[in-house]
């Protein structure tokens, strides 16, 4: 989940922005989470395609 829309319930703040120690600490939590989590949809599309792409592949090349 990326962060650029989430409003902070203590300061009604973009989160983003981190005008409060509650939006700053949020927003260090949710840059530390995984790679998946930092990638665009776009990109996890591009991902998925390319793995899909690659398994019927090699399910082509066994058969």
């Amino acid at each position: 989940m990326t962060y650029d829309r989430l409003v902070c319930a203590n300061c009604a703040a973009p989160v983003n922005e981190g005008r409060c120690p509650v939006c700053r600490a949020n927003r260090e939590r949710l840059q530390q989470e995984n790679f998946f989590a930092s990638l665009n949809p776009m990109a996890l599309i591009a991902l998925l395609a390319a793995l899909i792409a690659a398994v019927a592949l090699l399910a082509h090349q066994t058969a």
